[in-house]
């Protein structure tokens, strides 16, 4: 047993972890990019210098030693703290560097992505980004899981299915905007030539509905306007529900980004809600990441990219 703490370096404790979420060495390097001869080398060194062992297998699976939990339970903010440091250090030598790993959800892919980039390039060309697509669960996880940076997320307000409940316990996040929701018309429906429209107006007929957490919002809002909706198609492809509307097989709602992705598709109009129906849009990070420079520089930007495709007054994407 040592007397003292040996150097433990960020890709060891990233390491570890790894293969205590993934079970598996050949698993742990495809997530992390290593090939699997170098995280196996890596452990034995890291072994080595315990003098005890992190991994052990079970079965065909492997798992963390008791030594092993209590390095991948601390990763994840020794990780944080160090990103912290570098990220200091590196602006009081006169240079924003760094590289930030970015999760979101489909439609702020087409959005607000590009214009995020944009930012980083004309002001902060140091600071690289990295983005994989999510729903809000499995980003708010990979932030956990210390397999990205930030989490862009989104809520509905009193939304009893969405992504900030439990799941966001210890980790920080902020609210950075929110978005309209949209009514999804085909042409020539009596309620196209309404500047806003009362949900009840629209009891009698079929719908289509998006993802679980879309979903359970239609209902609570039709419930509170008095009426069940009767969900004749569910899918989360935004071109199939604006397709479906134009082929008159019902009607739905769209979150602003989601209309905003791509150009509505012929015989299809939008319309406000009169409840002023939204969403809330957040970027949830590690507890303290938002020190890590970088990290705050993406935070800033990713806000205003935010604010740029969901500004109310910019009118319903697509609105005839």
């Amino acid at each position: 047993m040592p007397t003292s703490l040996p150097d433990l370096s960020v890709a060891e404790l990233r390491i570890v972890k790894a293969v205590g979420d993934t079970g598996s060495v050949t698993a742990a390097a495809a997530a992390l990019g290593y090939s699997q001869p170098a995280v196996s080398q890596q452990l034995r060194r890291l072994e080595s210098r315990l003098g005890m062992a992190v991994v052990e297998r079970v079965g065909r699976r492997m798992r963390l030693t008791e030594a092993g939990r209590i390095l991948a339970r601390h990763a994840a903010s020794i990780t944080t703290a160090l990103g912290a440091v570098a990220g200091e250090l590196a602006d009081l030598s006169g240079g924003r560097t760094g590289t930030v790993r970015l999760v979101g959800f489909p439609s702020a892919s087409p959005t607000v992505l590009p214009r995020l980039m944009r930012r980083l390039a004309e002001t902060d060309p140091g600071v690289s980004l990295t983005y994989v697509e999510a729903e809000p669960p499995e980003a708010v996880a990979a932030v956990r899981a210390d397999r990205a940076d930030i989490a862009l997320t989104f809520s509905h307000p009193g939304g009893g299915t969405d992504a900030h409940g439990d799941s966001i316990r210890g980790l920080d996040a902020r609210r950075i905007g929110a978005e309209d929701l949209l009514l999804v018309l085909p042409e020539g429906h009596p309620r196209t030539t309404d500047d806003v429209v009362e949900l009840e107006a629209l009891a009698a007929d079929d719908w289509i509905a998006g993802c679980p957490r879309c979903r359970s919002h239609l209902l609570d809002s039709c419930a509170r306007s008095g009426f069940l909706p009767r969900i004749r198609f569910e899918t989360d492809n935004v071109a199939a529900v604006e397709q479906l509307v134009a082929q008159q097989v019902g009607v739905a709602t769209l979150p602003r980004l989601a209309v905003a992705s791509f150009p509505l598709v012929a015989g299809v109009v939008t319309r406000p809600l009169a409840s002023g129906d939204r969403r809330e849009l957040h970027a949830v990070s590690a507890r303290g990441a938002a020190r890590v420079p970088a990290v705050a520089t993406v935070l800033r930007h990713l806000e205003s990219a935010v604010a740029e495709m969901t500004t109310a007054g910019s009118g319903a994407p697509g609105a005839k």
